[in-house]
């Protein structure tokens, strides 16, 4: 596997708080952190969205020094109730290594053809009792159920391990009830081509912004090239700060800050480790 490049360390700036590369190739994952590192991307958190996809995120992180891990249940992966085993599963996994960073992927998702709502509710909940027990932070998804995702966060007390509303794509109002729970704004991608959205992303303090990519296969798109990656990242934060109208070198400094105060563990991985597996 290649290593990094002498000099790519000092451009690792940005930290991609939320990805999916868990069904890449370990070579095609070491490609793909040095295309980060280029772009000045220093540590990148792969999320579960399953058990078994979680298990695979906790291995690339003790794989890759520079890869971080999510473990949780995606609302559309569920295939019933959070129940005791379900619980110990995911729990072994996120105490496994200190390179679990985040209880992530969970949340609500009210898409027609989702699962039953019910279902989905009881294991938002059960994985935010997990994420406090272990005092980690959340990373959660909301498709058309956002006052219920918040309804859910300020029940459980989830403000109190903090986290990241991600690929955010919701109005003002939205984000300012997510910051008021003392959660992060995550943007990704949708920024680059969303007017809408380009209109919040201007208007949220820069206290509480971090950014993403969501990055995963995408076989639908025909060039390879074309597929998110975390390197992506340097795209977001450059319309960024196009949009508020501040040197990219600002942008940069806030968003890493959140992110590292949302997972400190990052911390040391942003002078830049080698891309060399473990």
């Amino acid at each position: 596997m290649q290593a990094a490049s002498p000099g790519r360390e000092a451009n690792a700036k940005l930290i991609d708080c939320h990805s999916h590369l868990d069904s890449f190739s370990d070579e095609e994952i070491g490609q793909i952190l040095i295309r980060a590192q280029d772009a000045g991307v220093g540590a990148v958190i792969t999320a579960g969205t399953t058990p078994e996809t979680s298990a695979r995120a906790v291995q690339l992180a003790m794989t890759f020094p520079t890869m971080y891990a999510g473990v949780g249940v995606h609302p559309m992966d569920l295939t019933g109730p959070i129940d005791e085993h379900a619980y110990r599963t995911l729990h072994s996994l996120a105490t496994s290594t200190n390179k679990v960073v985040t209880i992530s992927e969970i949340g609500l998702d009210f898409m027609e053809g989702m699962p039953d709502r019910a279902v989905q509710y009881q294991a938002f909940r059960e994985q935010i009792r997990l994420a406090r027990e272990l005092e980690l932070p959340i990373v959660f998804h909301s498709r058309e159920a956002q006052s219920e995702t918040l309804k859910v966060l300020r029940e459980e007390r989830a403000y109190e391990v903090s986290g990241a509303m991600h690929y955010f794509q919701g109005d003002l109002e939205t984000a300012r009830q997510a910051i008021d729970l003392g959660f992060y704004i995550s943007l990704a991608r949708p920024l680059l081509r969303l007017p809408e959205l380009q209109k919040v992303a201007a208007q949220l303090p820069l206290e509480s912004i971090v950014i993403e990519t969501d990055a995963a296969p995408q076989p639908f798109k025909s060039k390879r090239e074309s597929w998110t990656e975390p390197r992506h990242c340097r795209a977001v934060a450059e319309k960024l700060s196009e949009l508020r109208l501040v040197p990219i070198e600002k942008i940069e400094e806030s968003t890493t800050q959140n992110a590292l105060t949302i997972f400190p563990t990052l911390r040391g991985n942003l002078g830049g480790a080698s891309l060399v597996g473990v």
